[in-house]
């Protein structure tokens, strides 16, 4: 059942984002998103049985799904990383494609030094305490925790620089970020728990699994879908502002134009710009320059002055872009604990 809200929540997410960032060049954190998504469809049981079912009937889904896992992360990360100028080293090389080659070839020979047997869907349970199963099982979550370590990373940096309503998915992405390490640390603890016989001891930490996964998937695929949300609601805002100061700049710069030499010339085309910004900062020069040219008798008013500020710290907010950001950390299904609890 998890499996299948799993699923369903990261289409919905993959949606969301193909609708709120479809005019977005870069759609790195698109794609992570799908290819995670397809991921964790291919953990819904039946759709397992299935596809290992064409795949020869001797668990290779299992490998298909995490592998497609670790490819998401690794894009995911990627995209998280070039939405802004914050880049240290260690998130660098936690999200470069040495971690994602040694990953990837990691979890393959593991795989197929498991003695596997046929289909099953309770992996971990029935084979858990074979080494190379436990050693591919921590080869994926130390991958998605190195991965989670570097959202959180990001996400920090982007709640203390954010400001309103960009708080609000930097913050879900932090707590995303944070279950999703704790999720990768418990599992990473019950796989050395069962490879050594301590089953009560896994089983304790297992009472931990089901809640973390749900935090860490909830918290982080409602960070990456508010985000593109907040970022249109705040690009509509910032454009009626825009309007709004053109609207209240409007007579000041006909002044302005009409009693500096070479302006004149210049009102038509400056009225038929289109983009709103762009206007904007072309009134505001001419404005300025109006204003210092000696050749002029041209002054304004204090409350014109402070108007003229406000248009221009409203241009200036522009360069203050906000940051981006991070798709969900789910288990894979060789890591369904519910499987061997």
């Amino acid at each position: 059942m998890i499996q299948t809200l799993i699923a369903t929540l990261l289409w919905v997410l993959v949606a969301s984002l193909l609708i709120f960032r479809r005019r977005r060049t870069d759609r790195s954190i698109t794609y992570a998103a799908l290819t995670i998504a397809v991921a964790m469809t291919l953990n819904v049981d039946a759709v397992y049985v299935a596809v290992d079912g064409l795949l020869g009937s001797t668990n290779h889904a299992m490998l298909l799904s995490d592998g497609l896992l670790i490819i998401g992360l690794f894009f995911l990360g990627r995209a998280a990383m070039k939405a802004g100028e914050y880049r240290p080293r260690l998130v660098r090389a936690a999200v470069g494609r040495p971690a994602l080659f040694n990953a990837l070839v990691g979890t393959t020979m593991a795989f197929f030094l498991i003695d596997r047997g046929a289909t099953t869907v309770t992996f971990m349970r029935d084979l858990g305490a074979q080494p190379w199963v436990a050693a591919y099982s921590i080869i994926v979550f130390t991958y998605c925790g190195i991965i989670l370590g570097a959202m959180l990373t990001l996400a920090m940096r982007q709640f203390r620089i954010g400001k309103g309503a960009q708080l609000v998915p930097a913050l879900l992405l932090l707590m995303g970020s944070s279950s999703g390490i704790a999720l990768s640390v418990a599992v990473i603890t019950m796989d050395l728990a069962h490879v050594t016989g301590n089953l009560q001891f896994m089983r304790s930490v297992g009472a931990a699994y089901g809640p973390l996964s749900l935090l860490a998937f909830l918290f982080l695929c409602a960070g990456f879908a508010v985000q593109p949300m907040v970022r249109n609601l705040q690009e509509r805002a910032r454009r009626a502002r825009t309007a709004e100061m053109l609207q209240r700049l409007d007579s000041l710069w006909h002044r302005a134009v009409r009693v500096r030499p070479g302006l004149s010339k210049a009102q038509s085309s400056t009225a038929q710009i289109e983009d709103h910004e762009s206007r904007l900062h072309r009134e505001i020069v001419e404005i300025r320059d109006a204003m210092i040219d000696p050749r002029t008798a041209f002054e304004v008013t204090n409350a014109e002055e402070t108007l003229l500020e406000q248009a221009e710290r409203h241009l200036l907010g522009s360069s203050g872009a906000g940051a981006n950001g991070k798709p969900a950390v789910v288990a894979p299904r060789s890591l369904d604990e519910r499987d061997r609890t």
